[in-house]
């Protein structure tokens, strides 16, 4: 493999910028660009684990570009498991980009995103879903997202991908030896085998696909819609959440005709929330759009907030929403609770449909903390234990879970149809094909690629 660089802090101004070079030809490259402050040192001898204090010149006119640090990775006991070294530099794109250049000059090549991280999985050193873990931490927006990736980056879901690959390879020596030695008359007793350990791991599969759902929530944020009619206060309350003026608030019903995104973490919880456009029957066709948007947002939402003006009577659009709701996590918010005018109706009413109805004031930005806690109460995010790593939060591997526990079934079917053995091997293949994709045992370039392709420069 050829030896690669790339900046690996972020773009822009900073205290250190780190550059770094993998492969066989790094410390001879940085032989090329990097003085030692002291004489003595040989850098063919600098052991790994260790610091080099200097400076980075460029070689053709022996002008300083940087003061610097090189930290020296010896292999195999590095990330890519080759030679590499480090340089920290200030932070500041032009130092940062000349050293870069320097490297590049002398001998190495651009990295690819993700190529050094990419190394580390061909080399051996992690499996794939280690490797997917990287950019999940990176990613990562909450403490419990980074301690799951970080639980994965550990190998935990690999352990348990393995062992549970490791009984079903148990089973294909089974099945095979039943094959061979057709006259030892062993088939049913392997089958009865194979069915009772295919019931095991199809159990522990199906565990392990329905952690994606806490791991979503994780990764992705809790989907939180606001609905209710027009000026019941939505906008004022994504504002007050986000504590900013993010959308337009007046007295004219109709202002938000469109959907408005934001992130924003509460307690610890991520939410994904998303104002909308007022219920109500309307015949501005931009308005109707924006409504039809609201409405198929209550369909694919995990949390919703529900508001009601607390100083006026329910009217048609109100008991819509309440009906649309019904069965869906809902927050029922009853606001405008400031003013000395109230319904007292429509107070009762709301009150009346479940526990989670809040009394709160956008404009006094009342009930906020109330609200806050109630999330957090719905979700209990502090409740989703990170167990060994074992909450799956990468749609990849939640989708081959999923095939191979479909692989099982149609194993426990032929098994249960009288089916020869050697068609019930089949599907028990499938199963560990599947898996074996996860950890990266069976996998091909083309999925390799795209995983990595998502990386940034310098991982």
């Amino acid at each position: 493999m050829s030896t690669i660089a790339a900046i690996a802090t972020a773009t822009g101004a900073g205290g250190i910028g780190i550059i770094r070079m993998s492969g066989k030809d790094s410390i001879n490259i940085l032989k090329k660009i990097f003085v030692p402050k002291s004489k003595n040192t040989n850098l063919d001898n600098v052991k790994g684990y260790t610091i080099k204090y200097g400076y980075i010149i460029n070689p053709k006119t022996n002008e300083k570009i940087d003061e610097v640090l090189v930290s020296f990775f010896r292999a195999p006991r590095s990330y890519t498991t080759e030679d590499m070294c480090e340089i920290n530099s200030h932070g500041g794109m032009v130092v940062e980009r000349k050293i870069l250049e320097q490297c590049l000059l002398n001998g190495a090549e651009l990295a690819e995103p993700g190529e050094f991280t990419k190394r580390a999985f061909l080399n051996g050193r992690i499996d794939l879903s280690q490797a997917e873990s990287v950019i999940d931490i990176i990613n990562a927006k909450t403490d419990k997202e980074a301690e799951a990736s970080v639980s994965q980056l550990q190998g935990n879901l690999s352990k348990e991908i393995d062992r549970i690959r490791d009984e079903l390879l148990d089973i294909m020596s089974d099945i095979e030896a039943s094959i061979d030695y057709p006259e030892y008359d062993i088939e049913e007793t392997t089958n009865k085998k194979a069915m009772t350990v295919l019931s095991k791991i199809k159990e522990e599969l199906n565990k392990l696909e329905k952690s994606f759902e806490s791991g979503k929530l994780l990764r992705e944020g809790v989907k939180t819609v606001i609905i209710g009619r027009p000026n019941a206060g939505k906008s004022s309350l994504l504002n007050a959440i986000l504590d900013e003026d993010r959308a337009i608030v007046s007295d004219f019903a109709g202002t938000t005709r469109d959907t408005i995104e934001e992130f924003v973490i509460v307690n610890d919880v991520p939410l994904k929330i998303v104002d909308t456009a007022g219920i109500r029957e309307t015949d501005d066709q931009v308005e109707k759009i924006g409504v039809d948007k609201a409405l198929k947002l209550i369909k694919e939402a995990d949390l919703i907030i529900s508001i009601f003006d607390s100083s006026k009577p329910l009217t048609e659009e109100d008991y819509k929403i309440i009906d649309l709701v019904k069965n869906k996590k809902t927050i029922y918010l009853l606001n405008k609770c400031d003013l000395s005018e109230k319904n007292a109706e429509t107070i009762n009413y709301i009150s009346n449909l479940n526990k989670n109805v809040l009394k709160a004031s956008m404009k006094e930005k009342m009930g906020l903390d109330e609200l806050y806690k109630m999330i957090s109460d719905m979700f209990k995010k502090n409740e989703i234990e990170i167990n060994d790593g074992i909450v799956i939060t990468n749609v990849r591997h939640k989708n081959l879970i999923h095939k191979a526990m479909q692989s099982i079934e149609k194993a426990q079917e032929c098994i249960g149809n009288d089916m020869t053995i050697d068609i019930i091997a089949i599907y028990i293949k499938e199963t560990l094909e599947n898996l074996g994709e996860i950890t990266g045992n069976n996998v091909s370039e083309d999925i390799i690629n795209k995983i990595f392709s998502k990386f940034c420069l310098g991982k």
